[in-house]
């Protein structure tokens, strides 16, 4: 039997900077490692969603739409959050937050939706907070529930701690500050990986990738080193023995993924629901104001309008 565990927080090659895995790969992957269910969680973008969801279904593995979100505050630097949709409601939240981003996004490199903006609008997402969200690196337990309290009533019981073991250096001191906090508020913490890189002998591929992004070379000595070998897609098996200590943690992926059902459905047009008068259906006002429209068109041309 399978052990308990589903990946919550991946990128795809659709994360254009940090993510080597194609969709049909990831879900091969799946299908061959008896994985019930992935997310995938791109930096600021559903690009990818589309062919996720079909590719996901086909195979019988469920989809789980998410994102990673860059949230901007005054006079405070980006803070990520990953953010996953529950239901319908939920993505079309995440859309209209991502596009009002994009819209607003000016002359900045990033893109980032205001903190205010999530916490005011969240209905249907799920919030996991990962290692560098201020209320993690937070120097004091009261400090860090100071800052979690906007999300606790935001959220309320869709938020979770994200811990991560990946090998990097301020990991354990990080994943302790979680688990303190996780304890003294008592919110529930769920085990993942941050995947980018589908094998783990991807990841000398993976780290070419972020040098073509960055405009770096490989050999760089000076070149920012923010991912690990470990960040590729572990089997439930290997998750759970790097969290063997921690077995809430990897029950919890399970649980948060069996939350998550967005159903979307393909090859049918949505028309936005435009208000028309009372004494109108949407195709009787459309002709009234199409037939005086054509005609006065075709008069300003000089050609008859009956």
């Amino acid at each position: 039997m399978p052990e308990p565990f589903v990946h919550l927080h991946l990128h795809s090659e659709y994360s254009l900077i940090d993510s080597t895995i194609r969709i049909k790969q990831l879900v091969a992957t799946c299908v061959a490692e008896r994985m019930p269910a992935v997310a995938i969680t791109d930096d600021s973008n559903l690009f990818a969603l589309v062919k996720f969801y079909r590719e996901a279904e086909r195979a019988g593995i469920k989809p789980i739409i998410g994102c990673d979100l860059w949230l901007a505050a005054p006079e405070q630097e980006p803070e990520r959050v990953t953010v996953l949709c529950r239901d319908r409601d939920g993505y079309l939240r995440l859309s209209r937050l991502l596009s009002d981003a994009y819209r607003n996004r000016g002359r900045q490199a990033r893109v980032t939706v205001p903190v205010a903006a999530l916490l005011a609008d969240n209905q249907g997402l799920i919030a996991l907070l990962g290692p560098t969200s201020a209320s993690i690196q937070a120097t004091t337990i009261e400090q860090a529930q100071a800052l979690l309290e906007p999300w606790r009533r935001a959220f309320d019981d869709r938020l979770y701690l994200e811990l991560v073991r990946t090998g990097k250096p301020s990991e354990a001191a990080d994943l302790a500050r979680a688990l303190a906090l996780a304890d003294s508020a008592d919110l529930p913490a769920v085990a993942s990986n941050d995947v980018r890189f589908l094998a783990a002998d991807d990841f000398e591929a993976h780290e070419a990738r972020v040098c073509i992004g960055s405009g770096r070379v490989l050999n760089d000595p000076k070149r920012p080193r923010d991912y690990s070998a470990e960040q590729y897609l572990k089997t439930p098996a290997e998750m759970a023995e790097r969290f063997a200590d921690l077995p809430a943690a990897l029950a919890n992926s399970v649980e948060l993924a069996k939350r998550c059902n967005l159903e979307l459905e393909f090859g049918k047009y949505h028309l936005p629901a435009f208000p028309v008068p009372a004494a109108h259906s949407v195709d009787s006002f459309l002709r009234a104001q199409a037939e005086p429209g054509l005609a006065a068109r075709l008069a300003s041309a000089g050609r008859f309008a009956g």
